[in-house]
Protein backbone atom coordinates (compact mmCIF):
# COMPACT_ATOMS: atom_id res chain seq x y z
CA UNK A 1 0.00 0.00 0.00
CA UNK A 2 2.67 2.53 1.03
CA UNK A 3 6.01 2.04 -0.69
CA UNK A 4 7.97 5.05 0.58
CA UNK A 5 7.29 6.51 4.01
CA UNK A 6 8.64 9.86 5.20
CA UNK A 7 8.98 9.91 8.99
CA UNK A 8 9.55 13.24 10.72
CA UNK A 9 11.46 13.82 13.93
CA UNK A 10 12.71 16.67 16.05
CA UNK A 11 14.38 14.33 18.52
CA UNK A 12 11.74 14.80 21.21
CA UNK A 13 10.16 11.95 23.16
CA UNK A 14 6.82 12.55 21.43
CA UNK A 15 8.44 12.60 18.00
CA UNK A 16 10.14 9.30 18.80
CA UNK A 17 6.69 7.73 19.27
CA UNK A 18 5.93 8.76 15.70
CA UNK A 19 9.28 7.41 14.52
CA UNK A 20 8.69 4.06 16.23
CA UNK A 21 5.18 3.78 14.82
CA UNK A 22 6.32 4.69 11.30
CA UNK A 23 9.22 2.25 11.41
CA UNK A 24 6.95 -0.58 12.55
CA UNK A 25 4.52 0.22 9.76
CA UNK A 26 7.35 0.32 7.22
CA UNK A 27 8.69 -3.03 8.43
CA UNK A 28 5.26 -4.65 8.15
CA UNK A 29 4.70 -3.22 4.66
CA UNK A 30 8.27 -3.62 3.39
CA UNK A 31 8.37 0.10 2.63
CA UNK A 32 11.35 2.31 1.93
CA UNK A 33 11.90 4.85 4.72
CA UNK A 34 13.26 8.37 4.74
CA UNK A 35 13.60 10.09 8.12
CA UNK A 36 13.67 13.88 8.13
CA UNK A 37 14.52 16.56 10.63
CA UNK A 38 14.32 20.24 9.77
CA UNK A 39 16.88 22.84 10.78
CA UNK A 40 15.67 26.40 10.96
CA UNK A 41 17.90 29.26 9.78
CA UNK A 42 19.69 31.65 12.08
CA UNK A 43 17.21 34.13 13.56
CA UNK A 44 18.42 37.68 13.14
CA UNK A 45 17.33 38.65 16.65
CA UNK A 46 19.24 35.80 18.30
CA UNK A 47 21.79 36.59 21.02
CA UNK A 48 23.85 33.64 19.73
CA UNK A 49 26.46 34.04 17.03
CA UNK A 50 25.70 32.55 13.64
CA UNK A 51 28.46 29.96 14.12
CA UNK A 52 27.24 28.87 17.56
CA UNK A 53 23.65 28.71 16.27
CA UNK A 54 24.70 26.57 13.31
CA UNK A 55 26.76 24.25 15.51
CA UNK A 56 23.90 23.80 17.98
CA UNK A 57 21.41 23.18 15.18
CA UNK A 58 23.71 20.61 13.56
CA UNK A 59 24.24 18.78 16.86
CA UNK A 60 20.49 18.72 17.47
CA UNK A 61 19.80 17.39 13.94
CA UNK A 62 22.52 14.75 14.24
CA UNK A 63 21.13 13.59 17.60
CA UNK A 64 17.54 13.42 16.30
CA UNK A 65 18.53 11.46 13.20
CA UNK A 66 20.79 9.19 15.25
CA UNK A 67 17.90 8.25 17.55
CA UNK A 68 15.78 7.36 14.51
CA UNK A 69 18.59 5.32 12.92
CA UNK A 70 19.14 3.42 16.17
CA UNK A 71 15.43 2.61 16.43
CA UNK A 72 15.40 1.45 12.80
CA UNK A 73 18.45 -0.71 13.33
CA UNK A 74 16.84 -2.39 16.36
CA UNK A 75 13.92 -3.63 14.27
CA UNK A 76 15.86 -4.29 11.08
CA UNK A 77 14.66 -1.40 8.91
CA UNK A 78 16.96 0.58 6.66
CA UNK A 79 16.45 4.35 6.65
CA UNK A 80 17.76 7.27 4.66
CA UNK A 81 18.34 10.23 7.00
CA UNK A 82 17.68 13.73 5.66
CA UNK A 83 18.42 17.07 7.24
CA UNK A 84 16.33 19.74 5.54
CA UNK A 85 16.70 23.48 6.02
CA UNK A 86 13.95 26.04 6.08
CA UNK A 87 12.06 28.65 8.02
CA UNK A 88 8.95 26.48 8.00
CA UNK A 89 9.47 22.87 9.07
CA UNK A 90 6.04 21.99 7.64
CA UNK A 91 6.94 23.39 4.24
CA UNK A 92 10.26 21.54 4.20
CA UNK A 93 8.51 18.28 5.13
CA UNK A 94 5.86 18.62 2.42
CA UNK A 95 8.46 19.59 -0.20
CA UNK A 96 10.75 16.70 0.73
CA UNK A 97 7.87 14.21 0.57
CA UNK A 98 6.97 15.44 -2.92
CA UNK A 99 10.57 15.55 -4.19
CA UNK A 100 11.32 12.02 -2.98
CA UNK A 101 8.04 10.49 -4.06
CA UNK A 102 6.89 9.57 -0.56
CA UNK A 103 3.36 8.23 -0.46
CA UNK A 104 2.86 8.59 3.31
CA UNK A 105 4.11 11.04 5.94
CA UNK A 106 4.23 9.85 9.55
CA UNK A 107 4.61 12.42 12.29
CA UNK A 108 3.74 12.97 15.91
CA UNK A 109 1.20 15.48 17.08
CA UNK A 110 2.73 18.30 19.09
CA UNK A 111 1.85 20.88 21.71
CA UNK A 112 -1.58 22.36 21.64
CA UNK A 113 -1.82 26.15 21.66
CA UNK A 114 -4.72 28.38 20.85
CA UNK A 115 -8.23 27.65 19.68
CA UNK A 116 -7.16 26.78 16.13
CA UNK A 117 -4.71 24.16 17.41
CA UNK A 118 -6.95 22.24 19.78
CA UNK A 119 -6.17 18.90 18.16
CA UNK A 120 -2.80 19.21 16.46
CA UNK A 121 0.42 21.16 16.82
CA UNK A 122 0.88 23.99 14.34
CA UNK A 123 3.52 22.26 12.18
CA UNK A 124 1.53 19.03 12.12
CA UNK A 125 -1.63 20.91 11.18
CA UNK A 126 0.21 22.64 8.33
CA UNK A 127 1.59 19.37 6.98
CA UNK A 128 -1.88 17.81 7.11
CA UNK A 129 -3.30 20.84 5.32
CA UNK A 130 -0.71 21.18 2.53
CA UNK A 131 0.48 17.63 1.88
CA UNK A 132 -0.75 15.83 -1.20
CA UNK A 133 0.31 12.53 0.39
CA UNK A 134 -1.67 11.04 3.28
CA UNK A 135 -0.42 12.02 6.74
CA UNK A 136 -0.52 9.64 9.69
CA UNK A 137 -0.49 11.57 12.96
CA UNK A 138 0.69 9.62 15.98
CA UNK A 139 -0.36 10.70 19.48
Amino acid sequence: MYTHILITTDGSELAQKGVDHGLTLAKNLGSKVTVITVTEPYPLNSPATMASWSDAQQKHADAALSLAKEAASRIGVSVEPVQAFGESPAEAIVETAAERGCDLIVMASHGRRGVSRLLLGSQTAEVVHYSKAPVLVVR
